[in-house]
């Protein structure tokens, strides 16, 4: 029986070898566009087209002339404000929702959550015409407000918390009625602690969709001022169409918070991830 062990581990060892030899050539090919963007951030003009991811000389010049120049930090500061403004209306607005389709039982409910669904089918360009003669009539263009409304509820975003709010046993919300808690309390102090890989995975999906949104911002907005960090560094690479080293050193920078955030919660999307794999 041994020896029959000692066979199968020989034969499922070098499968699990080629298993990982396979991931990490795969996550070498994804990552080397990112390894090249900080490698060039940190090169200077004429180190450019030197494709070593090692520079010979590194330097953080580029990164001290760009975080001078006001208008970056400007960008900066407006993506980040408006990723982070979406990404809590979304987190509270679609867990709502999610909640009330998961677990209230009333006339209706059906045809309303196959609605949501339906919208994911229509592509964000059909709809730019729409939010935009929207904006134009409420007096939105040009304005902050203008460029979160479309995305501050996601049928994405209703339908995933619908999901988990399902794996939520009805005996605990039951037992909160009986406490005497409203509903309002029993969603937040009860059902939300219970679904908080769900949230997680919302926020990084909710935040890195605003932070990398470039179409309908470049859309919405005239004004310099408030301009995203995306629709900022276009127009900084039209005005440095030869510096690739400054168009690199402000994409890095816009890099870097997705990235830690991604850090931060990155245990909580495993065990989301996990836990929609069980359930199904």
């Amino acid at each position: 029986m041994s020896a029959g062990l000692e066979a199968s581990g020989r034969l499922i060892r070098p499968g699990r070898i080629l298993a990982w030899t396979l991931l990490f050539i795969g996550g070498l090919i994804m990552a080397t566009p990112l390894l090249y963007m900080f490698s060039t951030s940190l090169k200077t003009s004429g180190q450019v087209y030197d494709l070593r991811l090692i520079p010979t000389d590194p330097t953080l010049k580029n990164y001290v002339e760009v975080l001078k120049d006001g208008r970056f930090l400007r960008w900066f500061l407006n993506s980040l404000l408006i990723a982070t403004a979406v990404t809590l209306s979304n987190l509270i607005f679609d867990s709502l929702v999610g909640y009330t389709l998961a677990k209230f039982r009333f006339r209706g409910r059906a045809f309303v959550f196959i609605a949501i669904l339906s919208t994911l089918m229509i592509p964000t360009e059909m709809l730019v015409i729409p939010w935009y003669l929207m904006s134009s009539q409420f007096g939105w263009l040009d304005s902050y407000w203008g460029i979160m409304f479309p995305g501050m509820m996601s049928a994405f975003g209703a339908f995933l918390m619908k999901q988990f709010f399902e794996t939520v046993p009805d005996d605990f919300l039951e037992a909160a009625r009986v406490d005497g808690l409203g509903e309002f309390a029993i969603w937040w102090r009860i059902a939300m602690p219970m679904v908080t890989p769900a949230l997680s995975a919302l926020a990084i999906f909710s935040f890195l969709g605003n932070w990398t949104a470039f179409f309908w911002p470049l859309i919405v907005t005239t004004s310099r001022d408030l301009y995203t960090l995306p629709v900022g560094i276009s127009s900084f690479s039209a005005e440095s169409s030869i510096r690739w080293e400054m168009i690199m050193t402000g994409a890095a920078l816009g890099t870097i918070p997705t990235l830690a955030l991604f850090l931060v919660l990155q245990r909580y999307i495993v065990r989301g991830v996990m836990l929609a794999g069980l359930k199904g």
